[in-house]
């Protein structure tokens, strides 16, 4: 798996690169076809008040990218978030992705 952490008007410290890949060992438990994954920290520079820090991640697994992102006043707090949407969309995908249509039962004894 390659990983890119970045950051958009912002130092990635050793902290913040830390909880991002401890975020990350609960997507690849559950689905391990992963290939390449970009996270992109930011921190948008408007009023003091309005200050928004944002997380985006592309995941790239066999066969589909998957894009999320989302907005906080905390970045830690917008990275648990986002691990929450990026987990709920690659099991969705491993669902998608495992053959749920087995002939039944009475089929199965019945041509045998």
């Amino acid at each position: 798996m390659n990983l890119t952490i970045s950051g958009h008007h912002l130092e990635v410290t050793p902290a913040l690169r830390e909880y991002v890949l401890t975020k990350l060992e609960r997507i690849t438990r559950h689905f391990d076809q992963v290939v390449d994954v970009n996270v992109l920290l930011t921190v948008e520079k408007l009023k003091e008040k309005e200050r928004r820090q944002k997380a985006e991640v592309t995941l790239h697994v066999k066969g589909k990218d998957i894009f999320v992102e989302q907005s906080h006043e905390d970045l830690y707090a917008a990275i648990d978030q986002l691990m929450d949407k990026l987990d709920r969309q690659v099991c969705r995908h491993k669902d998608r992705l495992q053959d749920h249509h087995h002939e039944s039962a009475k089929r199965q004894s019945a041509s045998a």
